[in-house]
């Protein structure tokens, strides 16, 4: 099964690291992370209100430097986005990064706060249920390097792998995700087969 080429389409979970909540420098309504009733068609966040917010939170350099660092492994401080979006301020220690992995359907953005971040990413809709294996059409590999200040938006098919891929130095970035992330499923790639390994729920990483 081939993916078709189509127009491209946040990731932000963490492995070996402890989160600590804090709230952003927009705050929601209590709920806003999951439950309750749908939020009306005018709250929902664009692409556009997602990238200013990643952007602006990134250049908060007071906000940014409330992180704690890890040598070893992420960590993360997770914020209330804009108009019930979910946000993380996420670091990467040298070498670190997170594998392919999709979003669970929902769209996002996402900036570089410090340091320089690799992104590799597939320019193709991937069918979101019904497969574990699949070959992937030539030509769908993207590549993009975001330096301090790079920012990027995502559609909701979007499927990536992030990484700092620097030997000496740490990278922060500053993800936001609507809806809030549901799931996130994990791959393995080995040349143009992509093959499913996980699903993650929110649990496993807040």
């Amino acid at each position: 099964m081939s993916a078709s080429l189509d127009t491209p389409a946040p990731s932000a979970s963490a492995s070996t690291a402890v989160a600590s909540k804090a709230v952003g420098p927009q705050t929601v309504a209590p709920g806003a992370s999951g439950g309750g009733a749908a939020p009306a068609a005018s709250s929902v966040p664009t692409q556009t209100e997602l990238l200013d917010f990643v952007r602006r939170t990134a250049a908060d350099s007071e906000l940014v430097s409330t992180l704690p660092l890890d040598p070893e492994g992420r960590t993360w401080i997770r914020l209330d986005g804009p108009a019930g979006s979910e946000a993380w301020i996420i670091s990467w220690p040298p070498g670190t990064g997170t594998g392919w992995h999709d979003h669970g359907g929902s769209y996002g953005a996402f900036a570089t706060a410090e340091g320089a971040l690799q992104e590799d990413s597939l320019a193709a809709r991937l069918p979101t249920e019904g497969w574990k294996t699949l070959e992937l059409a030539e030509g769908v590999d993207r590549e993009r390097k975001l330096t301090k200040g790079d920012a990027r938006a995502f559609g909701s098919h979007h499927v990536h792998e992030v990484r700092n891929e620097s030997d000496s130095e740490h990278a922060v970035s500053v993800h936001a995700y609507y809806p809030p992330l549901p799931l996130m499923r994990r791959y393995s790639r080995t040349g143009a087969v992509l093959r499913l390994e996980q699903v993650e729920r929110p649990q496993e990483w807040q």
